[in-house]
């Protein structure tokens, strides 16, 4: 008989790619997972891994299992998720990712319904930039996360996802106060053409949408510096050393010494919940989904962001 634990260890590891990648998903220590890999070759009789320089692979037949693996803990959570719906009530466990300003803005306000509204369910939340949280949706790490997609730039879902809109959220110029243009009711990107910019790290979503975003307007990006909270670049334009763009949600409190000027051409950061098809049958999900979406209209009621 195999063991069930053990085909998600292996389930893991061809998913990671590493032993350190399946400890991290799991939650676990990397000799936890060798002894669960180690114990299932010796029920297979079978060796499943083997060494790859200073990493692993899956031999064929670790190859053929996992694929195995896959389909039957698929199997498992389906059951899961009928079991959970037939109850009909909300326990057990919900897994929220979401990127940096998501859970500044909407995390707080989630979380603290859930607990108040479903006393039985246990909330874990972790930041995850969009494009990781929609890996570990897929891979089953996470249960729901957070994602976005700009107005101009489309994020890519999966298929056999499943995603709603919580609110749209509006980027502004910040600059610092003494910038010439820190006094207009509004500007164009194409006036900043000069400025040096503060911008996410290269690599990053947002970076990448900077650069798509400046050039399209004209500009050529001279980024000077890179961090990866908003609230960092803030400071970065506060001392004079460039302008950012900054979205609204989750940006308060305003460092002094910076001004926000919204663009002629607002750009919107569209924000969305995303899961798994086959886990919309689980109460616990439904519940972590409204929680999101109420959170979502309590921060568009502000008049901050928009409504989605």
């Amino acid at each position: 008989m195999l063991n069930l634990e053990r085909l998600r260890t292996l389930d893991a590891l061809a998913r990671h790619g590493s032993v350190s990648g399946a400890a991290e998903g799991l939650h676990v220590t990397t000799s936890a997972v060798s002894q669960q890999l180690a114990k299932l070759e010796r029920e297979v009789g079978q060796q499943l891994v083997a060494r790859r320089g200073r990493g692993v692979r899956l031999t064929d037949a670790g190859i053929l299992l996992a694929d195995h693996a896959a389909r039957i803990l698929s199997q498992v959570e389906l059951a899961q998720s009928d079991i959970e719906a037939q109850r009909g009530q909300v326990v057990g466990e919900v897994r929220v990712a979401g990127f940096p300003t998501a859970a500044r803005g909407l995390f707080p306000a989630t979380v603290s319904a859930l607990r108040r509204d479903h006393p039985d369910l246990s909330v874990r939340t972790r930041e995850l930039e969009p494009e990781p949280g929609i890996h570990h949706v897929v891979r089953g790490d996470v249960d729901v996360a957070v994602v976005l997609d700009w107005s101009n730039k489309r994020l890519p879902v999966p298929e056999g996802l499943t995603r709603v809109k919580l609110l749209d959220d509006v980027a502004d110029v910040a600059l610092p106060v003494g910038h010439p243009l820190a006094g207009r009711r509004e500007l164009d990107l194409a006036e900043l053409a000069e400025d040096e910019w503060v911008s996410w790290p290269e690599g990053e979503t947002c970076h990448d949408w900077l650069v798509f975003t400046l050039r399209s307007a004209g500009v050529e990006p001279r980024i000077a510096h890179t961090a990866y909270e908003h609230h960092t670049q803030l400071v970065l334009v506060r001392a004079g050393l460039g302008v950012c763009l900054t979205p609204r949600l989750g940006r308060d409190p305003l460092p002094d010494g910076v001004a926000l000027v919204p663009l002629r051409h607002r750009l919107h950061r569209h924000i969305h919940a995303a899961w798994r098809q086959d886990a919309d049958r689980r109460p616990s999900v439904r519940a972590a989904v409204d929680a999101l979406r109420t959170a979502g209209t309590a921060a568009a009621a502000t008049g901050v962001v928009s409504p989605a």
